[in-house]
C-alpha cells in the first residue's frame, strides 16, 4: 500500500509577494542597523580619540604641571591633579611621565614609577598623536603629547578611554537603534500585509501560473467568440473590445480608452451603450448590420463599468421580413380563396336558377379580371421575386382598402439584375417602402399607392435601378426628412415590437449597395420615396421610349 503524500498547494501571488517583501524589508532594516552600528562605533572611537587628545593637550599646557615637574617629588602634586582631571573630563586614565616614560601618575598607584606601556617615540620628538593600545587597564584609545618648558621637553602626558567604555557607548546606541529597526520592521510588515490582502482579493487567491493561464484562456476566448464583446469603464470609455465587436460596430484602429460617444456610432446605439440601466435584447442598427444589444452594469459597491454583448441578426431580420411577406401572401391567398368561394357560389346559384348564360358571363369576367391583374404586373415587372412581391402587396392593399398601382414607366425584365444585388435586399427595400406607403395612404381619399421600377443610364455608375413608391397620405414634414430613416422614428402609435425599423432597414440595405434614398412630396400630395441602386455596366438601361404601355391599376 502506497501512501500518497499531498503536494503543497502553490502559494498565491499575494502570498509570494508578501514573503518577498517581508524578507526584503528585514534585510534592509537589519543591514541598515548593522551599518549604523559599525558607523556609530567608528564615530565613537574617533570621538574618544579627540577627547583624549584635548585632555592631554590641556594638561601639557597647564603651568602648574610644568611647575610640579620642577619639584623634587612631582608625583606628590601631579597624582591628585591627574585624579581630578579624570573625574572632571570623563576619561579612564591620565598618566604623566618623565621624558623616558617613567610614570609619575597612574589610576593604579602601584603602577607609579614603572615604565609606560605604549609608544612614546613620536611624543619624545615633540609630536602629539593618538593610538589604540592594550596597556595595564586593557585596550584603550589614547593620546600622547609632550610637556615643554622653555622649549625643551620636560615630560610626557597620556590620556585615554578604554575600548570597553567605547563599546558600552555604542551598545547603548545600538539598543535604541534596534528598537527603531524593530518598529520599522513591524510597520513594514503590517503595511505589506494590508497591501497584499487587498491584492489577494483582486487576484482571488490565484498564483502567478494560474493568472498566466487565465490570461491565455481569456485572450483565446476573446478572439474565438464570434459575437461582439465590449467592456466599458466607469467613464464609458472602451476598456476592452474583441474582434467580433470591432467588426459588428464597424470601428477600426486603436479604440481602447476612447469614449463611446467618439466612436461614430448611430445615436440610438450610442444612447443604449451610455445608459446606466440594463438593456435586454434591444434591436439597433450599426453600419450595415442589425444588432441585438444587451448591456449589464458592473458594480461592486460603486459603478465600475458596463459589459456589452452584440449579436448580428442581419440575416435573421431579412428572413423575418421575407417571412412577413410570405405571411402576407398567405393572408392574401386566404382572402382570395374566400372571395373565390363566394364567386363560385354565385355561379352555382345562377346555374340552379336556370341562368347558365349569365353564369358563364360572370365566371368569364372574373377570370379575365384576375388574369389581367397578373398580366399587368408581370408585363411591367417580369423579375419573378419583385413580381410576386407586388402581386402579394396588391392583394394586401386591397384588403385594407388601398389601391396599389404599378406605374406605366415601370419596366424590369427577368435576368436584368446582377448577382451582386440579391433578391432578399430588393424584398427588404421595396416591401418596406410599400408597407409604409399603404399605412400612410389608408384612410385617405383617394387611397392609392403608386410603384415604379425601372433602370436608366447614369454617367457615374453605368446604369442604375430606380424604385419609386408614392402614396396619397399626409406626406412627410420637411423638418423630418432625415429623421424618418432613423431607427425608432415613427408618426404612428407603437405596436408590438415597436415601430420605426422598416425605413431604417431600407436605408441600411441601400447604403450596403452604395445607393441613394430620398423622400420628397408626391405630385398629388403624400410622400414619394425613391431608391437608386447602381448596377454597373452589365445591365442595359431601358428608356421610356422603349417601354411598352404596361402598367395601370392593379
Amino acid at each position: 500500500m502506497h501512501l500518497r503524500v499531498p503536494r503543497p498547494r502553490p502559494r498565491s501571488l499575494a502570498g509570494q509577494l508578501f514573503a518577498m517583501q517581508a524578507v526584503l524589508i528585514a534585510v534592509v532594516v537589519v543591514g541598515y542597523a548593522l551599518f549604523t552600528y559599525l558607523s556609530d562605533r567608528g564615530q565613537a572611537e574617533e570621538a574618544a580619540g579627540r577627547q583624549a587628545r584635548a585632555v592631554s593637550l590641556a594638561i601639557a599646557d597647564s603651568p602648574s604641571v610644568a611647575e610640579a615637574i620642577r619639584t623634587p617629588d612631582p608625583t606628590a602634586r601631579l597624582q591628585p591633579y591627574a585624579v581630578r582631571v579624570m573625574e572632571d573630563t570623563d576619561v579612564d586614565f591620565v598618566t604623566i611621565m618623565n621624558p623616558e616614560g617613567i610614570r609619575w601618575t597612574h589610576p593604579d598607584p602601584k603602577q607609579i614609577g614603572h615604565l609606560f606601556q605604549g609608544h612614546i617615540e613620536r611624543a619624545q620628538r615633540g609630536q602629539t598623536f593618538t593610538e589604540t593600545y592594550t596597556g595595564t587597564l586593557g585596550p584603550s584609545v589614547r593620546a600622547v603629547t609632550p610637556i615643554t618648558d622653555d622649549g625643551r621637553i620636560v615630560g610626557l602626558v597620556s590620556a585615554g578611554i578604554k575600548v570597553e567604555e567605547i563599546s558600552k557607548r555604542a551598545q547603548d546606541q545600538l539598543t535604541a537603534l534596534s528598537g527603531v529597526a524593530a518598529g520599522a520592521l513591524l510597520l513594514g510588515a503590517v503595511g505589506t500585509y494590508v497591501i497584499n490582502a487587498r491584492l489577494r482579493r483582486h487576484t482571488h487567491g490565484m498564483n502567478a501560473d494560474q493568472l498566466s493561464r487565465m490570461h491565455d484562456y481569456h485572450q483565446a476566448a476573446l478572439h474565438a467568440v464570434r459575437e461582439g464583446l465590449l467592456m466599458l469603464d466607469g467613464q464609458y470609455r472602451v476598456a476592452l473590445i474583441n474582434d467580433g465587436g470591432r467588426e459588428l460596430l464597424g470601428v477600426h484602429g486603436d479604440v481602447i480608452g476612447a469614449s463611446v460617444a467618439d466612436l461614430g456610432l448611430p445615436s440610438q446605439l450610442t444612447g443604449a451603450l451610455l445608459a446606466s440601466e440594463q438593456r435586454v435584447d434591444e434591436v439597433h442598427l450599426a453600419a450595415d448590420r442589425v444588432l441585438v444589444v444587451n448591456t449589464s452594469p458592473v458594480s461592486g459597491g460603486e459603478r465600475r463599468g458596463t459589459v456589452v454583448t452584440l449579436r448580428d441578426v442581419t440575416e435573421l431580420q431579412s428572413l423575418t421580413g421575407e417571412l412577413d411577406s410570405e405571411r402576407g401572401f398567405t393572408q392574401a391567398l386566404r382572402s382570395q380563396a374566400h372571395e373565390a368561394a363566394n364567386r363560385l357560389h354565385t355561379v352555382v346559384s345562377l346555374i340552379e336558377l336556370g341562368r347558365a348564360e349569365e353564369a358563364v358571363e360572370f365566371a368569364t369576367a372574373e377570370l379575365e379580371l384576375a388574369q389581367a391583374l397578373t398580366d399587368q404586373v408581370v408585363a411591367a415587372v417580369s423579375e419573378p421575386v419583385l413580381a410576386a412581391l407586388l402581386l402579394g402587396k396588391t392583394a394586401q392593399a386591397n384588403e385594407r382598402g388601398v389601391e396599389l398601382v404599378v406605374s406605366q414607366d415601370s419596366r424590369l425584365d427577368d435576368g436584368l439584375l446582377p448577382p451582386s444585388l440579391p433578391a432578399r435586399d430588393l424584398v427588404t427595400i421595396l416591401g418596406n417602402l410599400v408597407d409604409n406607403a399603404v399605412d400612410a395612404a389608408q384612410g385617405a381619399v383617394p387611397s392609392r399607392v403608386t410603384v415604379a421600377a425601372y433602370t436608366e443610364a447614369s454617367g457615374a455608375v453605368g446604369s442604375e435601378l430606380v424604385l419609386r413608391v408614392s402614396d396619397t397620405g399626409a406626406g412627410v414634414d420637411p423638418a423630418h426628412a432625415d429623421l424618418v430613416f432613423e431607427r425608432g422614428f415613427s408618426t404612428k402609435p407603437a405596436g408590438e415590437g415597436g415601430r420605426g425599423l422598416g425605413l431604417a432597414l431600407v436605408r441600411q440595405a441601400v447604403r450596403r449597395h452604395d445607393g441613394t434614398l430620398t423622400v420628397t412630396e408626391a405630385e398629388g400630395g403624400g410622400a414619394r420615396f425613391e431608391v437608386r441602386l447602381p448596377l454597373g455596366d452589365g445591365a442595359a438601361p431601358v428608356t421610356a421610349a422603349g417601354r411598352p404601355g404596361a402598367g395601370g391599376a392593379v
